[in-house]
């Protein structure tokens, strides 16, 4: 771990405003936090601007949740970030994936022809920074312009992420 969580006796009212962005007051603590949450609390300031943006693509995004999740799962997976992978398998079971769709994010083997073009958007996204004009196509048979534009932004941000969770060293809960 190259970033340690936050001692709980260095938390004061501007970590917890800090993480109050994407905490609900109960888990705005030491205890109930996670280490994700007690690392970016050693930088409040970049903690709440963060998470103002990861708060949009989690609760606020047009992007439907199954969709985000597949994304991020792939994301996870490619970037090997077992944190971000260990809490979104739960969600995306949430959001209505089954175990076989989750296991797919990580072959890139799947047999929905949508599902298959938010997977190359993603590998797309990764490898090129672009999307080609074929998964582009695929993509706007499903989604209007904001919620392509909230996919892209989504694979950006959680790609974003794992890198600093993996960079960081933060453990899964």
């Amino acid at each position: 771990m190259r970033v340690q969580p936050l001692p709980a006796a260095e938390w004061d009212e501007a970590v917890r405003t800090s993480l109050s962005v994407m905490l609900s007051p109960e888990r705005c603590n030491p205890d109930d936090a996670g280490n994700l949450m007690a690392t970016l609390a050693r930088h409040p300031k970049l903690a709440r601007s963060y998470l103002r943006f990861g708060g949009y693509l989690l609760y606020g995004s047009t992007l439907p949740a199954r969709i985000r999740e597949l994304a991020i799962l792939r994301v996870a997976h490619r970037r090997d970030c077992a944190y971000e992978w260990s809490h979104h398998v739960k969600m995306g079971k949430e959001a209505g994936l089954s175990d076989a769709e989750i296991a797919a994010t990580r072959t890139g083997e799947t047999a929905d022809g949508f599902d298959r073009a938010v997977i190359d958007a993603v590998d797309e996204l990764d490898a090129k920074s672009n999307v080609s004009d074929r998964t582009w196509a695929a993509l706007c048979e499903r989604l209007d312009e904001r919620q392509r534009m909230d996919l892209i932004f989504t694979v950006g941000g959680y790609t974003a992420l794992a890198m600093a969770i993996n960079a960081f060293g933060v453990e899964v809960d």
